[in-house]
């Protein structure tokens, strides 16, 4: 290589992203922000000495100088970085403080004695007491013998088959939860033996957490006791109302699926059969419907694809003035966002996106959405990720490209911690 030749930062770019970081990583999403991150790196301007990889310009490649000059630079460096040292919105910080108490604090309680003096009560009256709460507030089981006769299996909609499957499926969990509430408060009053998974279940009660024997047969989620038994009611509803109406809701809660891939690939399935494309050449066009839309859906089903509702977006805003995705507000972590149509399209027919695709003309961010904020899940027989659910094309403003929020690390979230 000789001395006027360009520098390669394309292919070191690619050899560090792809070959050597990426070889290890698995995740596609984390790919793609290793890639960005690299790319504040290996560029033409790193050689300017006004060149910054951060807005503020604390961090930026120092001057040549010697050895004591780098040292003398690193000195003057914050002790501690600023998240936009990373291309992250302050309110990381408001995060990484949350997530180190949560777990000093779930440190703390597990901590704990189980039995209390004097007036307070003890391990055994506590979970006693909540295992009465959760199990009144249960539902009767699903009927899923009457759900086959009303929503029979039919070709052309495989919506009657996504919803037998959500039934089976909360009626197992929910055989599950009733009959261990069952054995746990015989066993706290000395009815049955006290098993090592009944204490388990016990000591997770006692803490405010959910049972571990419920989670092995739930869908993921982060929520405390309280709140993880409130929103089971509510899909449990959720679910008991599409049965009882007898047709099909003009809107769904995405959040409130037990396997949402099952109804994502159902919508996909309609659209396929019904256009007579092949299932595999179909992807989901989202769109962010306006105010006027929003109350239209609600009375109205798309005639393809579905209108969905409850999501939120973590680490950005919604501005339903602009209609695009905006810098969050200091101390607001999580937006809800409006009901999308998700609508199945030809993939020739899907528009390519700015700074993604070849000669792309969309100026949307590719924002991943996951079930839980941990974004991460076990790759599961189908092939999907237990937490994965798919990609939206979010609208941003003008003003900001996809790196940008690929470094804020945003993404969209169908449930919260709470």
């Amino acid at each position: 290589m000789r001395d006027d030749d360009p520098i390669p930062y394309a292919a070191l770019s690619y050899l560090a992203g792809e070959c050597n970081y990426g070889g290890r990583v698995t995740d596609g999403v984390d790919r793609r922000l290793i890639l960005n991150i690299l790319g504040d790196f290996y560029k033409d301007e790193i050689q300017s000495d006004d060149y910054a990889f951060s807005e503020s310009g604390t961090y930026r490649a120092p001057p040549d100088t010697n050895y004591d000059g780098y040292l003398d630079y690193i000195r003057q460096l914050p002790f501690q970085d600023a998240p936009d040292a990373f291309g992250m919105h302050p309110n990381a910080n408001i995060t990484c403080a949350m997530n180190e108490t949560r777990e000093l604090l779930g440190t703390a309680l597990s901590l704990q004695p189980r039995e209390s003096g004097g007036a307070g009560k003890s391990w055994a009256d506590v979970v006693g007491e909540l295992a009465v709460g959760v199990e009144k507030s249960l539902p009767e089981q699903l009927d899923l013998d009457q759900c086959l006769i009303d929503f029979p299996i039919k070709y052309g909609e495989s919506m009657n088959t996504v919803l037998s499957q959500e039934m089976l499926r909360f009626n197992d969990l929910t055989v599950i939860v009733k009959r261990s509430l069952a054995l746990i408060k015989k066993a706290t009053k000395g009815l049955v033996v006290m098993s090592n998974d009944l204490e388990a279940m016990g000591n997770n009660m006692f803490n405010g957490a959910v049972p571990g024997m419920w989670m092995a047969a739930a869908y993921p989620s982060r929520m405390p006791l309280g709140s993880w038994a409130k929103d089971l009611v509510l899909r449990l509803e959720f679910i008991q109302a599409w049965f009882v109406s007898k047709s099909y809701p003009s809107t769904y809660w995405l959040s409130g699926f037990y396997f949402t891939q099952a109804f994502l690939t159902g919508t996909k399935q309609n659209y396929a059969r019904r256009s007579k494309q092949p299932i595999d050449e179909c992807e989901y066009e989202t769109l962010v419907l306006t105010a006027a839309e929003e109350a239209e859906s609600k009375k109205t089903a798309p005639q393809d694809g579905a209108f969905v509702w409850g999501m939120f977006i973590d680490g950005a805003q919604w501005d339903r003035e602009t209609h695009a995705m905006e810098e969050s507000q200091p101390k607001e972590l999580f937006v809800s966002i409006p009901t999308i149509h998700i609508k199945p399209v030809h993939h020739s027919n899907l528009e390519p996106v700015k700074d993604s695709d070849v000669g792309g003309t969309r100026h949307v961010y590719i924002s991943p959405c996951y079930k839980t904020s941990i974004r991460f899940g076990v790759l599961s027989t189908t092939g999907h990720s237990t937490n994965f659910v798919m990609f939206f094309r979010i609208p941003m403003d003008p003003k900001h490209n996809q790196r940008h929020w690929i470094k804020r690390g945003t993404a969209m979230l169908t449930q919260l911690d709470d």
